[in-house]
């Protein structure tokens, strides 16, 4: 079995100082966030998601997240294919599943399905 992968749809940067972060690629990208709470922003460009997370641990870097119909069955031939687990499955609200596996190479990688996601005709 192998994963139908749907494009890329997210990438997360993890910060140390979300307002400054905020202001930040406000700046730079000129667009103000969608979503904006203390947990986490959420920028819309060109129809994918740019998030900024909390947080004093950035040593994975920022994740990227692959479109996939189940994030579970993703993640369970990623496990088979010698991937562990980084940060199990999740409703992260509305609708919306993510998940992140541990290549057997270290790289981590992230599943999402997302039932609103669509790109701007």
């Amino acid at each position: 079995m192998t994963i139908e992968l749907q494009g890329l749809r997210t990438v997360i940067y993890p910060v140390a100082d979300l307002a400054a972060a905020k202001a930040w690629w406000t700046e730079l990208i000129g667009v103000t966030p969608y979503f904006d709470e203390p947990f986490y922003v959420g920028f819309e460009v060109a129809g994918y998601e740019l998030g900024l997370l909390p947080t004093e641990d950035s040593a994975d870097g920022s994740f990227t997240y692959w479109g996939v119909e189940s994030v579970a069955d993703a993640v369970s031939q990623a496990l088979t294919n010698g991937a562990t687990e980084h940060v199990p499955a999740a409703d992260v609200g509305g609708g919306i599943i993510t998940a992140t596996v541990r290549t057997p190479d270290g790289s981590v990688v992230g599943f999402i399905t997302n039932p609103h996601f669509a790109l701007p005709s």
